[in-house]
């Protein structure tokens, strides 16, 4: 009795390989992509909390110089600068025409009010010259 019929061919187990490492190939191809999908919108997601917190640090500097031209405009005044509800915050500095700093904006002799805008970790800067 002859047992070469019962035998596989010759590149039989070759074929099943080359399966085997294609599939693995194509799902290594595919956990890359995914995870580098995942990647691109975390980083997104991280800009897109940065537009927020910059666009409320860029109306904290504009109240900013609202305030001190308030304070320029009205020097007896004793209202509280505002504070927003939304985490937003400002400073708000006065300078002569020297550039020295001045301790109030209600200075008569204020030519730069500079105000600076926070909001998360994002600032913004504006500045008016008078």
């Amino acid at each position: 009795m002859k047992f070469s019929n019962f035998m596989p061919k010759r590149g039989f187990f070759k074929k099943g390989q080359i399966m085997l490492l294609s599939v693995l190939t194509l799902g290594m191809i595919m956990l890359g992509a995914t995870a580098i999908a995942g990647l691109l919108t975390v980083y997104q997601i991280r800009m897109s909390s940065n537009v927020t917190d910059s666009a409320k640090a860029i109306f904290a500097a504009d109240a900013g110089l609202d305030w001190g031209i308030y304070q320029f405009t009205r020097p007896t005044s004793s209202d509280q600068a505002p504070v927003f509800s939304n985490g937003a915050s400002f400073t708000a500095t006065c300078y002569d025409s020297s550039l020295n700093q001045l301790d109030s904006c209600a200075n008569s002799s204020t030519s730069v009010i500079r105000s600076f805008g926070r909001s998360g970790a994002l600032s913004r800067v504006f500045e008016l010259n008078l």
